[in-house]
């Protein structure tokens, strides 16, 4: 379990964690969502004690970090893939850290067969690709056997049987009862991979819920209904806080009840429904709703017409003081 009270990181006069609450608890994977800037990052560094709080506290199974006496077996974490030296081998490499645990050969060699590197094992990782480098990352993540473990973008540069395996991995030792903690920018795969979700936005929590909850609030209560009297079911549904808007000749949307009422209302007003359903949102969906006002880069518009070859939102504006 990862329990963040008040956690807040100040540089100088810039604030990139906000008094932060927050609870990761077991036998679940936790999704850590939010825009670039956001405090996801520092985060993760403040609980494995590679940034240390200006207020607040944070602390793995009961304890802060530093307190652990064999942190590999509590908490595997996987923050660069790139921090590792290059001219060592992958099985080198995670020998070396195994040494400082006391951990044994064979658990190395479980945890290459694990995550698929037999074959570039004694190979130099400097000459690894992106998703090579982010297999060994969770291999060393792995290799303590531990309890919590926490993620930054482990799909990342991963082919989609890759994807496919950090999914049914991350979702396999959370069924254990372990903890994890995992951050993606790919919505429709954390959308398949997280029970609950915490998003952060400019420093500050803007939500923490399990997954189905924050698409029932982006989806509201939106019911797709496809009727042959279309007119009378919407006078059957008429009340004060239901809309119902008309998207096509027989296809209403209506806002403000459910399908069961939806339903009834209908059997009642004798309508024939050919279709009742419930619209639920995307997780991109809801995520972009949730942090609409705490993105801090926003993108450009759509290019404009080429100047000389440039694309208009390519070329590069005028130094000060340069000829125009």
């Amino acid at each position: 379990m990862i329990e963040a009270i008040g956690l807040t990181k100040r540089y100088g006069s810039t604030t990139a964690l906000d008094h932060a609450t927050f609870t990761v608890a077991p036998g679940q994977v936790t999704g850590f969502l939010g825009p670039n800037g956001a405090g996801k990052s520092t985060t993760m560094r403040m609980v494995v004690g590679l940034d240390r709080p200006t207020a607040g506290t944070v602390t793995v199974n009961g304890k802060p970090y530093a307190e652990h006496a064999a942190p590999l077996h509590e908490v595997g974490v996987l923050l660069d893939a790139k921090a590792v030296h290059r001219g060592r081998s992958a099985r080198s490499h995670l020998r070396a850290l195994a040494a400082t645990h006391g951990i044994g050969r064979a658990r190395v060699e479980e945890v290459i067969d694990l995550t698929g590197l037999g074959s570039v094992a004694n190979k130099r990782v400097g000459g690894f690709s992106l998703g090579m480098g982010q297999r060994l990352g969770v291999a060393a993540a792995l290799l303590g056997d531990p309890q919590t473990l926490i993620l930054d973008e482990p799909v990342n540069g991963l082919d989609p049987e890759g994807v496919l395996w950090i999914r049914t991995l991350v979702r396999y030792l959370a069924a254990q009862g372990r903890t994890v903690f995992l951050s993606s920018h790919l919505m429709s795969e954390m959308a398949q991979t997280a029970d609950h979700i915490i998003v952060l936005g400019r420093g500050r929590v803007i939500a923490d819920a399990p997954v189905s909850e924050i698409l029932r609030r982006a989806a509201g209560s939106m019911v797709r209904v496809r009727t042959p009297d279309a007119a009378a079911l919407a006078e059957a549904l008429r009340a004060p806080d239901v809309e119902v808007a008309s998207v096509e000749s027989g296809l209403l949307e209506v806002t403000g009840t459910t399908a069961p009422a939806i339903g009834e209302a209908a059997a009642r007003a004798g309508v024939v429904l050919h279709e009742l359903t419930p619209l639920t949102g995307s997780l991109e969906d809801a995520y972009l709703q949730l942090t609409a006002d705490d993105v801090e880069y926003h993108s450009g518009g759509l290019p404009g017409p080429a100047v000389n070859g440039v694309p208009a939102h390519a070329a590069p504006a005028p130094m000060e003081g340069a000829a125009r």
